[in-house]
């Protein structure tokens, strides 16, 4: 919306008329959120399905140690799990960052799809990893870690469309700025969810098989 009231404002071919935004929007609210808030109550009422866990655990909470290393404070390991996978793909996503912002075109569309298996690979093994560090302090609150941890790749992608913009791409003025960030913000934010949901149900598949291991009465 804001995106598109800045391309109204100064004229652009680009810009989306008032009535086709209206019908957005009213679709988001009449109709899709709604029906996310009752799939989430009919699922969360009706789900025939415990969490089958691979060992047997008790419903009361185990006490977390508060005095752990550095290395394994959740802001550090979040920035590790973030710059890592980053960096294998740095290089690749200059070319694409001046295929899409720039005048140049992309052909190497079999190294992308590389660059993409290698992101999602070095992702969630990056996140095993710390998962393991974390379990070895004895903090089972792993879930939304995985996931966070995960998808700070994402956070990484939208910090390098600064450089990007302000060294690269010779773009100036409100309207060329509100697209950049705008579009940049949905595309990191849509990487933030998928190495995040790639990450945690690896780390969910190897939760299950360490623990499906351990010999308990």
């Amino acid at each position: 919306m804001w995106v598109n009231s800045v391309a109204l404002a100064h004229g652009s071919t680009s810009a989306l008329p008032f009535g086709t935004l209206f019908t957005i929007a009213c679709l988001y609210c009449f109709l899709s959120f709604p029906l996310t808030v009752f799939g989430s109550i009919y699922a969360k009422n009706y789900a025939t399905k415990d969490f089958n866990a691979p060992t047997r655990t008790t419903k009361v909470q185990r006490e977390i140690p508060s005095e752990v290393p550095f290395y394994t404070n959740r802001l550090f390991q979040m920035l590790i799990a973030g710059f890592l996978p980053f960096s294998a793909i740095y290089i690749e996503l200059h070319y694409i960052f001046a295929s899409i912002w720039g005048h140049q075109i992309y052909t190497l569309f079999g190294i992308l799809f590389f660059a993409f298996l290698l992101i999602v690979i070095v992702t969630s093994f990056i996140t095993v990893a710390l998962l393991y560090f974390q379990l070895a302090r004895e903090d089972h609150r792993w879930w939304w870690t995985t996931f966070v941890n995960g998808g700070m790749t994402g956070l990484f992608i939208y910090i390098y469309s600064f450089y990007y913009y302000f060294h690269r791409s010779g773009m100036t003025g409100i309207l060329q700025s509100s697209f950049y960030f705008g579009y940049m913000a949905v595309v990191s934010f849509a990487f933030f969810l998928m190495l995040g949901s790639a990450a945690f149900h690896f780390s969910l598949t190897f939760v299950r098989y360490i623990y499906g291991r351990i010999k308990c009465d």
